[in-house]
């Protein structure tokens, strides 16, 4: 009997350790280039997908790497890069045996191949005629409960939307959350499949979340008509386990950029202009974020908000970009893979860029550099669930429970500015507004009287020096299930508005087996088993500190 049982291998996993073994034996040196995939074919008698696949594992150690147009070659490993050669040329010679011929694996029989299956996968016959995801059972890989109890957000419901929207769906993905702030107009009709004439004027998000729910009744979703910038509390993302970006500004990519990494949550960006498009998915902690991607001069005109922020907010929103239904199919098609990748565990190139030219058909990837000084690089730490509302709570109950935990000199910071006062320099007036700068337009920025373009007083740290204290969070931009920071000079902490959780998240628009959300908040929570009723007592270890509530 053998010391030990070695767990079994699939075919890929062996190629990839027979090329590894070569490359660390010299049989391939550093800046060579691999055999063509159909020489590979032949010398170990496997399909070409097991070769491509193993090839790109090697690519993912970054082992070799690709050349457009003319193959793979051998990079010149460095120490850990080595380790990982090490490591898979050591599974090829620990599973090899003398009586068996490279091109054949001991554990593959002569005769027809088999694809490899995952061996912790039990083998199901699906009845095709009564599940609809039936045939996905027969992927190697798939995994219905993880797809089922996925929760993704897509923001953005234009024509990449549609299609990332359609996709999720057809999968089978369990809870899906729809974010838009636009209205359909006809123009759309021309590159959104889930739009019809009769939706003109009605909300993107809406329309959508309802013909997602009519291809798939099974799935859950849940729609919101806002801004991404201003109207996403930040407990919606922390409960997603990937966030999918249809965004046609840079504006909106940095929100959700800094959203993501703020929670430590993947995202998976696309973008398209007629013939082209990009698909790249970021990873807090792994390579570069959509920050770090800036050229200097985006930089300078996303600055322009902060010299002028509410004229160049109206700019960036009255954009539009000229695409085409094919390229946001394609694009779309590969957002949603890259998606489902992340829920199943599967390996994604985090910071790298995948480019696709629909007028030569050219497709190539490179990667980003990340930045050690980008501003998005910062991950919250614990975050403490509150009962208590944006609604309902106001300024000085946060600050209350901000000085419970860090002292007399804690201040609140808020994501958005505030816009305080609008003062005329030629009338002398001054105007209390109390609105985000989201809320303001720039007309409204002029004097009534004079018509001047008036002087604006904002802010986004709440000191506890202001008149406007009893003012709510809600009242000041904060939205439903945001998450508020709070800091001293040593240290931040983290409160959950979780009494919003409710009416916030729920999973259950267009649901007929399900009760719409109460104004109350006492509707049931559609998360699957993860997610508890709110507690409607402030928690032992606050003390006295009390928060209003229901």
């Amino acid at each position: 009997m053998p010391d030990k049982i070695t767990p079994r291998k699939s075919l890929t996993e062996l190629v990839t350790g027979k090329l590894a073994a070569n490359i660390l034996d010299g049989i391939y040196p550093a800046g060579s280039q691999i055999p063509a995939e159909r020489e590979l074919v032949k010398d170990l008698g496997v399909s070409r997908s097991t070769v491509r696949e193993a090839l790109r594992m090697l690519a993912e150690h970054r082992l070799i790497e690709g050349r457009h147009g003319v193959g793979w070659f051998v990079r010149q490993p460095d120490d850990s890069d080595l380790l990982s050669l090490r490591e898979l040329a050591a599974d090829e010679r620990e599973s090899a045996a003398p009586a068996i011929t490279p091109s054949v694996p001991a554990e593959i029989p002569a005769g027809p191949r088999r694809l490899p299956v995952n061996p912790e996968k039990p083998l199901q016959i699906p009845n095709l005629k009564t599940d609809r995801l039936g045939t996905f059972e027969l992927i190697s890989w798939w995994e219905r409960e993880k797809v089922s109890q996925a929760n993704v957000l897509v923001v953005g419901a234009g024509a990449l939307g549609n299609e990332v929207i359609k996709n999720l769906v057809l999968m089978g993905i369990g809870h899906i959350f729809i974010l838009d702030f636009d209205t359909i107009e006809m123009a759309n009709l021309s590159r959104s499949i889930l739009y019809r004439e009769s939706d003109s004027g009605r909300q993107k998000a809406e329309v959508a979340a309802a013909r997602a729910k009519e291809i798939n009744p099974d799935v859950k979703v849940q729609y919101l008509h806002g801004d991404v910038n201003t109207q996403l509390g930040l407990g919606i993302i922390r409960r997603m386990d990937v966030v999918i970006g249809c965004l046609d500004n840079r504006e909106a990519r940095l929100a959700v950029n800094r959203f993501c990494y703020w929670m430590n949550k993947p995202w998976v960006d696309g973008a398209i202009q007629e013939f082209l498009g990009l698909v790249r998915v970021f990873i807090p902690g792994k390579g570069a974020c959509f920050e770090c991607t800036l050229t200097e001069q985006a930089r300078r005109d996303l600055s322009l908000r902060y010299s002028c922020p509410l004229l160049a907010r109206e700019n960036v929103l009255l954009g539009k970009v000229p695409t085409t239904p094919t390229s946001a199919s394609i694009i779309g098609a590969m957002q949603a893979q890259e998606a489902l990748k992340i829920i199943h565990g599967l390996p994604v190139e985090a910071g790298r860029v995948i480019r696709y030219n629909g007028m030569t058909n050219d497709m190539y990837t490179s990667t980003y550099q990340p930045k050690d000084d980008c501003e998005s690089h910062w991950t919250y730490g614990e975050v403490q669930e509150l009962p208590a509302k944006a609604s309902r709570t106001t300024l000085s109950e946060m600050l209350r429970v901000a000085r419970h935990d860090l002292g007399p000199d804690a201040v609140l910071e808020l994501d958005q500015e505030i816009l305080l006062t609008l003062e005329c320099a030629q009338c002398h007036t001054t105007e209390q507004i109390l609105r985000p700068m989201a809320q303001v337009t720039f007309q409204g920025a002029h004097c009534p009287t004079c018509g001047n373009l008036r002087e604006i007083q904002m802010a986004h740290t709440i000191s506890g020096d202001e008149p406007f204290l009893d003012r709510t969070l809600a009242s000041l931009g904060v939205p439903a299930l945001h998450i508020l920071r709070a800091y001293n000079a040593s240290e931040y902490r983290f409160y959950e508005l979780t009494g919003d959780l409710p009416e916030a998240l729920h999973f259950s628009h267009f649901d007929k087996s399900a009760t719409a959300p109460a104004r109350d908040g006492s509707a049931k929570i559609r998360l699957g088993d993860e997610v508890a009723a709110v507690p409607e007592t402030q928690p032992s270890n606050r003390g006295r500190v009390t928060l209003l509530d229901d």
